[in-house]
């Protein structure tokens, strides 16, 4: 008879443990909703999307247009020739600027790299200091160098390279690379697949770099005012990590799990065994 209480003190053990789970996942069912709560949208309806700017590293796509498109030929020349044939060791880039080419027929097909001292070399005007510049400003810099040559010149200018960096709890880590140049956090963790469920919500970590210095900002994506942070809309190579929550480090605790599983079996055992040789 003691071995059949045990018995009943063993299975009344897992039965609390697997009702003490069942609880406390009813209970923690909040922690995986994104933005809750009322929405002030007063505030709210505010876009705060900061415009990129050019920095080292990045590949810009830049294509000039103007009312005489003969003239304009030569300032997209270089991309056209160098789309159908390898760079020569003296076109290189390492000293001023690299062109970056990923084959085709038109100057979209490939661009020019920001080198680390945030200069391109641009046809048919020589070295431009691009870094720190966005989109509009470098427009405005070719207008004054190409307007003297050109009708009413016009540009097409794009990143090439525009990504950032997903890490942690999310269903597919990694560097993700994007066609536009403007993404918020909630797109952000959509293209990685969104959290998985061990992932904490109200504390995830975007890392920035900003003139040679890191950002670090800590945001809450369980609350509305999200989309008030300067760090709601990411920039070029920002890095966004997600870390687990309390269930991930105790699902990773695998060997403990497997030793209560072993030891449980063991001692239940041994009870059913003890029984049965008592009434014998």
């Amino acid at each position: 008879m003691r071995g059949v209480s045990i018995l009943k003190r063993i299975t009344v053990f897992v039965i609390g443990l697997w009702l003490m789970h069942g609880l406390s996942s009813c209970g923690s069912t909040r922690q995986l909703v994104y933005m809750q709560g009322a929405f002030d949208t007063a505030q709210l309806s505010q876009v705060n999307a900061v415009e990129p700017v050019i920095r080292k590293g990045d590949i810009l796509s830049i294509i000039v247009f103007s009312d005489n498109p003969e003239a304009t030929k030569i300032y997209n020349q270089s991309l056209i020739a160098m789309s159908s044939a390898p760079a020569s060791s003296s076109d290189n880039g390492q000293s001023s600027g690299s062109r970056v080419v990923s084959g085709g027929s038109s100057p979209s097909a490939g661009g020019y790299q920001v080198n680390e001292n945030g200069n391109i070399m641009f046809q048919g005007i020589g070295l431009l200091h691009v870094e720190g510049l966005t989109k509009a400003q470098l427009m405005d810099t070719l207008d004054v160098r190409l307007s003297p040559f050109l009708q009413h010149p016009y540009y097409s200018i794009r990143f090439l390279n525009y990504k950032f960096t997903m890490l942690g709890e999310v269903a597919k880590p990694g560097v993700v690379s994007i066609p536009g140049e403007r993404v918020n956090l909630l797109e952000a963790i959509a293209l990685a697949g969104d959290l998985t469920y061990f992932g904490r919500r109200d504390n995830v970590l975007v890392i920035r770099e900003t003139n040679n210095k890191r950002e670090f900002a800590r945001l809450d994506l369980t609350r509305p005012d999200i989309m008030k942070s300067p760090y709601f809309y990411l920039q070029q190579n920002d890095v966004v990590i997600v870390e687990p929550n309390k269930k991930k480090i105790a699902a990773n605790d695998v060997a403990t799990a497997r030793d209560i599983s072993i030891a449980l079996a063991v001692v239940s055992t041994f009870a059913i065994v003890f029984s049965l040789f008592r009434h014998n």
